[in-house]
């Protein structure tokens, strides 16, 4: 589908859902795995020190979203809230959250470390679309470099390639972003991206199925391929290059 060639690039820059993975193993088995374990996993892990800080950081964004007036919030007092009514308060906050399809650090975080047990347990694996592997393995076989960008924590991310139905592809990729870096519809966190892996913006290929962070990268200066898949949503006419098949994007 790509009908022009790249400029040359050294380092390519994948997002994930829609790009290298289906959109429905997202929605349809991660987000799931956690939805229906989430309520279990809290109350048997409650006092882990990891699941505190989990914890912390949820209660933090809820009382932050209740000051904002967000109405589904819910306030949660950690000192003076028992275990169960923090417990309860923090579930609800959860649920909400995940219902509402926020991207919400503290909601990633806690969702990438319960998918850890579920991927190491062998109840998940990651869906890849071949051509998104053979290309993964042919840019890192060229020498260039493949780093993702997700709006998934990095330890989701690493956990989504280390455990794939096509085996740890973890041995191909340089290095994870996450929101932490910026937004994904931000320029600036593109530019920040090139900066810390090393190049120009215009030496790396970023590719997404999401036209808003496409236009992002482009206007920091990134070469741009839009990921069209099964089940994406439809980009309708769009200026800039596109591919449902990785392989054939040029070296």
């Amino acid at each position: 589908m790509i009908t022009m060639a790249t400029d040359g690039y050294d380092a390519v820059l994948l997002d994930i859902e829609g790009t290298t993975t289906p959109i429905s193993f997202v929605h349809d088995e991660l987000f799931p795995y956690v939805a229906r374990s989430v309520a279990e996993f809290l109350e048997a892990r409650w006092g882990e020190p990891e699941v505190q800080a989990h914890v912390r950081a949820i209660a933090e964004q809820a009382n932050k979203d209740v000051a904002a007036g967000i109405a589904d919030a819910v306030a949660v007092d950690l000192a003076a809230d028992s275990a169960e009514e923090a417990r309860r308060k923090v579930l609800a906050n959860i649920e909400w959250q995940m219902k509402a399809d926020r991207k919400i650090g503290a909601l990633k975080d806690l969702q990438g470390y319960m998918w850890k047990f579920g991927f190491e347990g062998g109840e998940l694996r990651g869906a890849m679309y071949p051509d998104a592997v053979a290309a993964m393995k042919r840019w890192a076989g060229a020498g260039r470099k493949v780093y993702i960008y997700s709006s998934g924590s990095v330890e989701a991310q690493k956990l989504i390639f280390g455990y794939t139905t096509h085996g740890s592809l973890l041995g191909l990729i340089s290095g994870y972003y996450d929101t932490k870096v910026g937004a994904k519809i931000d320029a600036s966190s593109y530019a920040a991206i090139a900066a810390d892996i090393g190049l120009a913006p215009g030496r790396v290929l970023f590719v997404s199925d999401n036209v808003n962070e496409i236009r992002a990268a482009d206007e920091a200066g990134m070469q741009t391929v839009v990921s069209v898949r099964p089940g994406n949503t439809p980009i309708g006419e769009c200026a800039f290059r596109q591919s449902s098949d990785f392989m054939d994007i040029p070296l």
